[in-house]
C-alpha cells in the first residue's frame, strides 16, 4: 500500500485562544485503501484535526506538516485542499436556502474536476446514489438540506462524497444523533466509496457505526496527541471501558 496522508508533528492553536495549544505534534500516517478511526473524550482535539487539515481559519498551524498523496497541503486555502482530493462532512451540515441539491452537486462537481457534468449521466449517477442510500428522489430539487431531517442530511453528506470522489473522506461524527438504520445506511455509502485508491478518517463516539466496516486501525486521542494504535478491537474495549486508563 502506498501512503496517502502524512502529518507530521501537527501542533495547532485556536484563533481566538493563542495562548493554548490543542493539537500538541500529532503524528498520522493513513495508507490508500485503509480506513481509519479516531476516537477520544471530549475536547481531546479530533474535530480540531479534521479542521486544521481542511483549513478552517478558526485554527493555526504552529508547527507540522500535512502531505497528501506526496503533496505538501500545509497552509493551503480550503479550496485548493479539496481540488487536491479531500473531503469532509460535518456533525452539523448547514442549510443553504435557495440552492437546490441538484444545483449545488453540479456546481461542486465542476468546481473539484473542472469540467462540466454531462447533464444526463450526472442526473444518473446522482439518482442512483440516492436510491442506494435511501433518500427520497425529490430532495434533489429542494433546496440543499433545508427541511431535511438529520438522518437526510447525514446521508447528503455521504451522497456527495460519493459524487465527488475524493482521495480522502474525513467524516466528523457522521453517525452523531442517527438512529440503527441511518447509521447502517451511511455504512453502506462508505463500504460503496471504498477502494484501494482512496481512504477514510472516521471521527466517532460510538462504535455502531464502524460494525459494518473492514476498519484498519484506531487511534486514541487524548489531549492533543495520539496516544494509543490498535485494530478493530481498540473501539470495542473502549466502547466497553471508557478512557480512564488513558487520562492523566
Amino acid at each position: 500500500m502506498s501512503e496517502l496522508l502524512n502529518i507530521k508533528n501537527l501542533c495547532t492553536i485556536a484563533e481566538d485562544d493563542n495562548d493554548k495549544h490543542i493539537l500538541k505534534g500529532l503524528d498520522l500516517i493513513i495508507n490508500k485503501g485503509e480506513v481509519h478511526v479516531i476516537m477520544g473524550p471530549n475536547g481531546s482535539g479530533k474535530s480540531t484535526l479534521a479542521n486544521t487539515i481542511f483549513s478552517s481559519p478558526r485554527y493555526i498551524i504552529t508547527d507540522g506538516s500535512i502531505t497528501l498523496d506526496g503533496d505538501d497541503i500545509t497552509g493551503l486555502s480550503t479550496d485548493k485542499i479539496a481540488k487536491k482530493g479531500v473531503f469532509m462532512s460535518f456533525q452539523s451540515p448547514v442549510e443553504i436556502p435557495g440552492v437546490s441539491l441538484a444545483n449545488f452537486l453540479k456546481t461542486t462537481k465542476k468546481a473539484i474536476s473542472g469540467t462540466k457534468p454531462n447533464i444526463f449521466s450526472f442526473q444518473k449517477e446522482v439518482e442512483g446514489y440516492m436510491n442506494e442510500l435511501n433518500m427520497k428522489s425529490e430532495y434533489v430539487s429542494r433546496d440543499f438540506n433545508v427541511g431535511f431531517s438529520g438522518g437526510e442530511k447525514k446521508k447528503n453528506e455521504i451522497l456527495q462524497m460519493l459524487i465527488l470522489n475524493p482521495k480522502l473522506a474525513i467524516l466528523d461524527e457522521t453517525d452523531s444523533g442517527l438512529d440503527v438504520d441511518a447509521i447502517r445506511t451511511v455504512s453502506k455509502g462508505i463500504n460503496m466509496f471504498k477502494n484501494d485508491d482512496n481512504a477514510v478518517l472516521i471521527i466517532t463516539h460510538s462504535t455502531k457505526i464502524l460494525e459494518n466496516l473492514h476498519v484498519d486501525k484506531v487511534h486514541i486521542l487524548v489531549d492533543g496527541k495520539i496516544i494509543k494504535t490498535g485494530d478493530a478491537s481498540l473501539a470495542s474495549e473502549i466502547e466497553k471501558n471508557g478512557y480512564s486508563e488513558y487520562i492523566k
